[in-house]
């Protein structure tokens, strides 16, 4: 071999020993991130997810990727959303509670971290919360659970002569726990209440019919994908036209005009969701992690919109206040 060849070869085997060492290097696991909201209002839980990883030991862009898919409130587009997750190959999927039916049709074997409302018994997103069995586990708030708790703060400011409507979706998993939940509390606190379903557009707008005819003092307004998420700007300003005191369980209808809402800390559960993550990324298996139930709970009050309606919240209310928006 003359000596020019000899050199060529040898350049061209160096060349290629960068590539062979790439090549043996494991690739960075995608996770896959999907919510039925929009953009706008969930960055900040994606923020709070990307945390739990990183108290994991997996850094967004040096250990781990992150696909983030948003429905934007459009349920027809989660479907697809979920089977373009699993056709990429993600090797978690996390998903909000409205999410889940998409993801669940989408597979079977890709593990799932979900972060819902709902009983995941009860609709049968695991066999049990100790032992979820098969690929999905997560995090439940059990909103229903707080049904209680909602209807005092209500109780502490309404109008003690008037009663209190409660507005729930009949569609909802958590419908008839909430309506159970809202009829002993409302026994307890020795008030009465009127319950009233909406589930689609036309029932809504009979359910406003009915409320204002009977002019309660308050509204309770209940979960599910239909009340808390779609409808939240009819219902504020429902309640603003009615001079309803009204509480709700998400912080963006507070924000967005609504009086107050109680619920579980949603970026602290996405924070619990990217620890969960983690450690299936490390090897533990969804069916062996046990269902988490939250630790802390958000009270957020627009004191705007309480001047508007005339309400002077007590300082024993404001003090256990988590935010307060002006």
């Amino acid at each position: 071999m003359q000596r020019r060849e000899f050199i060529v070869l040898l350049s061209g085997t160096a060349a290629a020993w960068p590539l062979a060492a790439r090549a043996q290097q494991p690739a960075m696991p995608v996770i896959g991130f999907l919510r039925s909201s929009p953009a706008a209002i969930s960055m900040p839980l994606v923020g709070a997810f990307r945390e739990g990883l990183a108290q994991s030991g997996f850094v967004e862009g040096k250990d781990v990727a992150i696909e983030v898919r948003f429905a934007d409130d459009d349920f027809d587009r989660l479907p697809a959303l979920a089977t373009d997750l699993v056709r990429r190959g993600v090797a978690v999927i996390v998903g909000n509670n409205f999410a889940m039916p998409a993801i669940r049709a989408a597979t079977t074997t890709v593990p799932v971290v979900f972060v819902g409302g709902t009983d995941p018994v009860q609709t049968g997103l695991v066999t049990s919360l100790n032992k979820p069995g098969g690929n999905v586990t997560g995090i439940t708030s059990l909103s229903y659970a707080l049904t209680a708790k909602r209807l005092q703060l209500l109780h502490e400011l309404a109008p003690k002569s008037a009663a209190i409507a409660v507005l729930l979706d009949p569609h909802a998993a958590e419908f008839a726990p909430e309506e159970r939940e809202a009829k002993e509390a409302a026994h307890a606190l020795g008030r009465d209440i009127l319950v009233v379903q909406a589930g689609t557009a036309p029932d809504l707008e009979a359910a406003f019919a009915t409320i204002s005819r009977v002019r309660p003092g308050a509204l309770f307004v209940g979960g599910g994908a239909f009340l808390a998420r779609s409808q939240i700007q009819q219902l504020v300003a429902f309640a603003a036209r009615q001079a309803l005191v009204a509480i709700y369980q998400q912080r963006e209808a507070v924000v967005a005009g609504g009086l107050m809402s109680y619920g579980t800390s949603a970026p602290d559960t996405y924070r619990q969701a990217g620890v969960y993550a983690a450690r299936i990324l490390k090897g533990e298996k969804p069916a062996d992690l046990p269902v988490l139930q939250p630790t802390k709970f958000e009270l957020v009050i627009n004191l705007k919109t309480a001047k508007t309606l005339g309400l002077a919240i007590s300082s024993d209310v404001l003090s256990i206040a988590d935010e307060i928006v002006e």
